[in-house]
């Protein structure tokens, strides 16, 4: 598999196990939601509040497992995380349009839900693909 193809097969999915870092040294895993956007990076709608995303800001490495429907055919990402909590609705937004593919019905309600629930996006990196990358 070439580069540009794993980055296909990356695009062809929604859907992820997104592994970060306890505090005690244990991965934490969470099932998600992610685009791998125009800029290369894949982004992720978050709780600010998850174990997740407070594992990513003491420790910024994250691997994600992306499977496709057969069972042996996927590839694992590791990259390193930005939380972007400070004036992320509109990359929410944006985030929340690659995903699923049209608009909210409602974006007033979207923008509100996205305060209270105080939600952040993740923004990780694509450092190494494997079975891609050896080694």
């Amino acid at each position: 598999m070439t580069t540009d193809e794993a980055l296909d097969f990356i695009r062809q999915s929604t859907r992820a196990v997104l592994a970060t870092i306890k505090h005690d040294g244990r991965p934490q895993m969470s099932h998600v939601s992610y685009t791998l956007d125009d800029d290369g990076l894949i982004k992720i709608m978050v709780s600010g509040r998850l174990a997740k995303t407070r594992n990513l800001k003491r420790d910024p490495r994250a691997t994600l497992s992306i499977l496709a429907d057969n069972w042996y055919e996927y590839l694992v990402v590791e990259g390193t995380c930005t939380v972007v909590e400070e004036d992320a609705v509109p990359l929410l937004r944006h985030v929340y349009e690659r995903i699923l593919g049209k608009p909210h019905p409602d974006w007033e309600e979207f923008d509100a839900a996205m305060v209270r629930d105080g939600r952040a996006m993740l923004s990780i990196t694509i450092d190494r693909i494997y079975p891609l990358d050896r080694g």
